[in-house]
């Protein structure tokens, strides 16, 4: 299969919009989970998840945070601009741009953009008086510089005037419960601009079924990106162009994927992109063996056009030894991986995912996962009344 020649109308099927969640439910743990085990589809609910899973097996979950990415300004003419974040520009470290005090910059999103021309954006209310300036444009979006006095780091001041990011399919506003439930609650990194959505389902409970299950548990941190929601607009996959997402993780992780033969369970398609990403990482690194850490950066198309040659363990190993001789603890790097029909998973086995948009590349992920088998799993969802997308159910897949 040539996966560029992909066309995405073959992905598509009707979504009501009725069955799109616009609230979770009260407890979490109480969604649907749809089981599809080499074929064959049934249900559970979700706090029965470890029952399903083997022991001994790792499970590997992205604890990345959401942050107050929106941030609202009223020009004195009345106008409303809006300013989405969506990567530190200055410093581009998220650790150290969260801990910057008094200035930063960010690529950002504009709306109502033709009503900001030129002139600086405020926000004035007590200690904190921000302002926002334009500095040029980078790609589709603009590096914006925010100044702020009071002392506060830029995590603070999110946290006063921002609002958090829900997706733009729920067709409402943020509200103060929203802050809660949406976050998974092992989040720890801040970084993100929409939650990794499969963790929601998890809780304290159902974290400790895991461990008491013999299931041992990884964090990787994949900061999502706005282009998450980003519709595949060509019709051909070949034109569309994947987002980058910066991904961080520590040695031990890759330490134990080792010694789980460089196999997981991935919570959600993010950890996918992660750990896929880490395996052709590790053959970069053996083809290339002094390779500096930025060079690291999977594009697009790569998978498809490199040979595969070694197994995962293999290609983790080469990673890890080439941290040894950087005396790196954790990889940052980042990704741009395109899976698709045609895909060869190298490390993930197992795979808890939320059901995802017509037509998006997270169903090609599935479908790629499930060699193609999306459809029963999706006819099965809507027909019996599985709630869709971010607060929707979840499925365990095992193909």
């Amino acid at each position: 299969m040539n996966t560029k020649e992909i066309h995405i109308s073959e992905y598509n099927y009707a979504l009501p919009d009725e069955r799109i969640a616009k609230f979770p439910l009260a407890e979490r743990d109480h969604s649907k989970l749809l089981i599809y085990n080499k074929g064959v589809v049934g249900e559970d609910v979700f706090y029965n998840l470890p029952q399903h899973l083997p022991k001994g097996a790792l499970m590997v979950f992205n604890n990345t945070k959401v942050i107050q990415a929106r941030m609202h300004f009223r020009k004195e003419t009345g106008a409303l601009i809006e300013v989405f974040l969506l990567e530190p520009a200055e410093p581009s470290d998220y650790e150290l741009m969260f801990q910057t005090t008094g200035r930063c910059a960010w690529y950002c999103l504009v709306g109502n953009l033709k009503k900001w021309k030129d002139g600086v954006l405020k926000v004035e209310g007590g200690r904190l008086n921000l302002t926002a300036k334009r500095l040029g444009e980078h790609g589709t979006s603009h590096l914006i510089e925010f100044e702020w006095t009071g002392g506060q780091s830029f995590a603070e001041v999110i946290d006063a005037v921002g609002e958090l990011p829900i997706p733009p399919y729920l067709n409402r506003k943020t509200q103060e419960s929203d802050k809660t439930t949406y976050q998974t609650v092992y989040s720890k990194i801040k970084g993100s601009v929409a939650a990794p959505t499969a963790g929601l389902h998890f809780t304290k409970k159902v974290l400790q079924s895991l461990d008491e299950h013999g299931i041992e548990r990884e964090e990787v941190t994949l900061h999502v990106g706005a282009g998450t929601f980003k519709p595949v607009k060509s019709e051909v996959i070949a034109d569309h162009e994947m987002h980058t997402e910066f991904i961080s993780v520590k040695r031990e992780t890759i330490e134990k994927l080792i010694r789980h033969n460089g196999q997981a369970i991935a919570v959600g398609t993010t950890s996918v992109r992660t750990l896929e990403s880490l395996y052709y990482m590790g053959l970069k690194v053996l083809a290339t063996p002094d390779i500096a850490e930025e060079e690291l950066h999977v594009q697009q198309w790569e998978p498809y056009e490199v040979s595969p040659s070694k197994d995962s363990k293999e290609a983790l190993q080469a990673l890890l030894d080439w941290m040894t001789r950087h005396e790196l603890t954790v990889l940052h790097s980042s990704t741009q991986i395109i899976i698709a029909p045609g895909y060869d998973y190298k490390i993930v086995r197992m795979l808890v995912t939320n059901f995802h948009q017509p037509q998006s590349t997270l169903l090609l992920l599935v479908s790629a996962f499930v060699k193609g088998d999306w459809r029963k799993i999706y006819d099965y969802a809507l027909a019996h009344d599985f709630r869709f997308l971010s607060y929707g159910d979840s499925s365990l897949l095992i193909p």
